[in-house]
């Protein structure tokens, strides 16, 4: 594979195409393929390619696309013709990823274009090759294959190209064309007809006269009070589930007088309406708000309490967690205490013999010095250097204090005496007799 890549002549210019399988870097060979890299540069900043699909697909072969008709026959050339193939004799038809013309003969080259999935002999010196994918972006040019093609390699659903971006152009002459693209006509069958307002038909339901008479008065009651602003209180004076004290109290007098101002229009307006027509829109509204106000009360309550138990008992369990941890400290101190007095009874109470009580005497008497030992570090070393010396001080002392003539016979036995010990043993050695050999 390396081969290939030094066979290949360096590329100059880049284009981005963003399309629905992800982007794609295409880099271009503008030296070898000018005419078919300037077509198809200018054809992506003149947005040409935007919302095409590749209408073309052959596993293991080839990806199409190009074609702003999307049927594979349309499609030009910035020349206003075909334009002649450019063939190169290091550009070759042997691997994936490479972009080539699509062309329906020789010298046929307009907008379509293809990709490589593979290596395609037989395409040699019939399209005409100008670029190459680069990249990571190679695995989105293989994602345009995972579609379903019918019979004739079309896509049943096609990916597309979203737009085009130019990153590297080398062409410095090129200048954009403005392009208008024909809007496309949807067909009549397509077109969405106004549907006609939906009317009210009662007569379909089992309740359909009560429906109709709730109806038409919620009408008559909405027109004659169309404009006007109205509250619950104003209508259902009577509720006893209404608060007869204001929700807040005004503290300007401008607002109170305006207050008064709004319920003498609504006392005339009440005058207005029917009485039987008033009493049964405030029977129906009172039963109304008593469940609605029922409900939230009994909800608003409800979760008032659930969270004054909700703490309340996440307190308990603090305490509970803290009485737990205080008293099985303390059983454990008590548990230690006790077994070091029942340790030190049976010590005591043991009457062992003569040997084992001389052997815990002097344990005890070993463990009280291990105590007054000093810990790792300088204060341990001074403390052991202090003891070699005293050692060392107190032996020399001995030997001094002891003369070498008075060494009886039988000695005793005690803890400095052997300090003043001496090595005595008998000269058995033979000497050779000199003999003079001269």
């Amino acid at each position: 594979m390396s081969n290939i890549y030094i066979q290949e002549p360096p590329t100059n210019g880049k284009v981005l195409l963003k399309t629905t399988a992800g982007d794609i870097d295409i880099e271009l060979w503008s030296k070898e393929a000018p005419k078919a890299c300037r077509n198809f540069i200018q054809l992506c900043l003149e947005a040409y390619y935007d919302n095409t699909i590749f209408h073309r697909v052959v596993p293991g072969f080839i990806v199409q696309g190009g074609d702003p008709t999307g049927t594979g026959t349309g499609g030009e050339s910035i020349y206003g013709a075909p334009f002649k193939d450019e063939f190169h004799s290091r550009l070759r038809f042997n691997r994936r990823g490479l972009v080539a013309m699509a062309n329906a003969g020789p010298h046929d080259n307009g907008s379509q274009f293809f990709f490589t999935l593979g290596r395609a002999d037989e395409l040699n010196n019939k399209h005409t090759i100008f670029g190459k994918v680069t990249g990571d972006t190679v695995y989105n040019m293989l994602r345009l294959t995972e579609v379903d093609i019918d019979d004739d390699e079309r896509p049943r659903n096609p990916h597309k190209i979203k737009s085009s971006e130019v990153l590297f152009n080398p062409f410095d002459d090129i200048i954009p064309r403005e392009i208008k693209k024909p809007k496309k006509e949807k067909p009549e069958e397509e077109v969405k007809k106004l549907k006609p307002k939906g009317t009210k038909n009662f007569s379909l339901l089992s309740f359909g006269e009560e429906a109709e008479e709730e109806e038409e008065e919620v009408n008559r009651v909405s027109q004659s009070m169309k404009g006007k602003s109205k509250s619950s209180h104003d209508l259902l004076k009577d509720d006893p589930h209404l608060s007869s004290v204001p929700a807040v109290e005004s503290e300007k007098a401008d607002a109170a007088d305006l207050d008064d101002d709004a319920e003498d229009e609504s006392a005339e307006d009440d005058e207005d309406i029917d009485g039987g027509e008033k009493n049964q829109m405030r029977e129906r509204i009172a039963k109304k708000l008593k469940k609605d106000t029922g409900t939230n009360v009994k909800s608003a309550g409800e979760g008032e309490v659930e969270k004054k138990l909700i703490s309340r008992s996440e307190e308990l369990r603090k305490e509970a967690r803290q009485l737990k941890r205080e008293l099985l400290a303390a059983k454990q101190k008590k548990v230690e205490n006790t077994a070091k007095a029942e340790k030190r009874s049976e010590e005591e109470e043991a009457a062992p013999d003569g040997a084992v009580a001389e052997y815990r005497r002097e344990k005890q008497k070993y463990e009280a010095l291990r105590k007054q030992q000093a810990k790792k570090g300088t204060s341990r070393e001074d403390q052991t250097l202090a003891l070699l010396n005293q050692f060392k001080s107190k032996l020399t002392q001995a030997i001094a204090d002891t003369p070498e003539n008075d060494i009886s016979e039988t000695e005793v036995e005690d803890d400095e005496g052997w300090m003043s010990h001496v090595l005595q043993f008998e000269d058995k050695s033979r000497k050779a007799p000199m003999k003079s050999y001269y």
